[in-house]
């Protein structure tokens, strides 16, 4: 029982497995029914529980439109509008708005037996992606609301008759597999250090056919319904985040993302590096080299590996199931390339982690300048390093030995690697500047490094 993408086409129709049609109208996506539908949804036009229904759209509100509707309390009279230009009755349609394109919109279905799921999502998380229990955004008071920024919007249509409370309960069923994907993706929270849970202006649409000979009384998560339901809903928010604004494994593969749930960016790890903040101590040309250097070492697997084992026990800490002397001792010693802790740790695990960072990466930049072998220690420029080489090349050394004062683990010379080990697949009959090498080990010391690795 897998998961099918169902394309939707420009023009014409698509036909779900549950017989509801799906047509693109200009900027909104239209699933037509084809008899009496139970639905439930959290739209502002014939919103709640109706059996009176012919229709669900999902549009994409203009930018103007959107501020006069939450300035104004306009809404349903804006939706009105649009369902009577798409040809639908008004008192016989729901609407769901979005910021998000509808070219960009993902259908996913899954059948079991006689019973097919269809989710139809778009998404977006990037302008007000938020986590549940976060600071709010506003009050409302008097119809006044803020303009809607990112959402995720879903469509569920359901091959089944469900009663009222099964339809209730598919709802959350499909929240908490948005949750899911979004997890899965370690989307970022706008308003806290935590991660998303959806947007602050998500909404959804539940749709059941009552004539249908399935009848089923459970949408929760221990049944084969609650299963299919889990994942179309994760499948398709998944596939439409990566349409919308391009969120994904890929592009969540690296450190200085990462980082930037909790509001460390790269000059925080520059700034790190004793001397970091000066403008003449390091050289400007150091720091250049530092910075160009981190947006290489920031993209490397094994790095953002080491980084999201700390988060997450900066996570467990803030959600009281870790002391913060252990967070702080355990991060120093994922951070550690022996495993073990230095003495003097900052005070919060969040220092803890931004110098164990910078040294990690101000060691590999030693480290590739040590393997090029070059005669007075510089980094050579040009497009294999993408800056200019170090003004003083003993300077990055003596800041690592302050960076960890108690190791003094300057990179030696001499490194060696077997010529074939550790290649990644394909990577044997490249020219060795072009391979991704595999964790070396350098005088006993395992350090990751992958050379040649830039930013997708």
């Amino acid at each position: 029982m897998g998961c099918d993408e169902l394309r939707l086409p420009e023009r014409g129709r698509a036909y779900l497995p549950s017989l509801e049609t799906v047509h693109r109208a200009e900027d909104s996506l239209v699933v037509q029914f084809s008899g009496p539908r139970d639905v439930v949804s959290t739209s502002w036009l014939n919103g709640g529980y109706r059996r009176d229904l012919s229709a669900v759209f999902n549009h994409q509100i203009p930018l103007d439109a959107c501020d006069d509707c939450h300035e104004n309390g306009g809404v349903k009279t804006y939706l009105e509008t649009v369902a009577a230009s798409l040809g639908l009755d008004p008192r016989a349609a729901c609407g769901l708005v979005t910021r998000a394109e509808m070219k960009n919109a993902v259908a996913v279905t899954a059948r079991y037996r006689d019973l097919p799921v269809t989710a139809i999502v778009t998404a977006g998380i990037d302008k007000n992606g938020g986590r549940a229990g976060d600071p709010a955004s506003y009050y409302e008071e008097n119809g006044s609301f803020e303009p809607v920024g990112g959402t995720v919007n879903t469509v569920l249509v359901i091959g089944a008759d469900l009663p009222e409370y099964a339809l209730c309960r598919a709802v959350v069923t499909a929240s908490e597999a948005k949750a899911v994907a979004l997890q899965q993706l370690m989307a970022r929270s706008l308003y806290s250090p935590g991660i998303a849970t959806g947007s602050g202006t998500d909404m959804i649409a539940v749709v059941a056919d009552p004539r249908s000979s399935l009848h089923l009384s459970d949408a929760g998560k221990h049944s084969k319904l609650g299963e299919l339901i889990g994942k179309t809903v994760i499948n398709a928010t998944t596939a439409a985040l990566k349409n919308e604004t391009g969120l994904s494994p890929v592009s969540q593969r690296d450190v200085l993302v990462r980082l930037s749930r909790f509001g460390i960016a790269e000059a925080d790890l520059c700034g790190a590096v004793p001397g970091g903040g000066a403008t003449d101590d390091p050289s400007p040309s150091d720091l250049n080299v530092l910075a160009g250097h981190l947006q290489r070492w920031a993209r490397r697997p094994e790095n953002v590996a080491r980084a999201a084992a700390a988060l997450h026990l900066l996570d467990e800490g803030a959600w009281g199931l870790l002391p913060d002397a252990v967070v702080r001792t355990t991060i120093a010693r994922i951070l550690h390339d022996d495993g073990r802790a230095p003495t003097g740790l900052p005070d919060t695990g969040r220092a803890v982690l931004v110098a164990g960072l910078s040294r990690l990466a101000v060691r590999d930049l030693l480290s590739e300048r040590e393997e090029e072998g070059t005669a007075d220690g510089a980094v050579p420029a040009g497009p294999a390093r993408g800056g200019p080489g170090l003004r003083s090349p003993g300077r990055l050394g003596e800041f690592l030995d302050a960076l960890d004062p108690e190791s003094g683990d300057r990179v030696p010379g001499g490194v060696e690697v077997p010529a074939a080990a550790g290649l990644a697949d394909g990577q044997e009959d490249l020219p060795p500047a072009r391979r991704d090498l595999a964790p070396r080990t350098v005088a006993g010391i395992d350090h990751p490094r992958r050379q040649g690795a830039g930013r997708d």
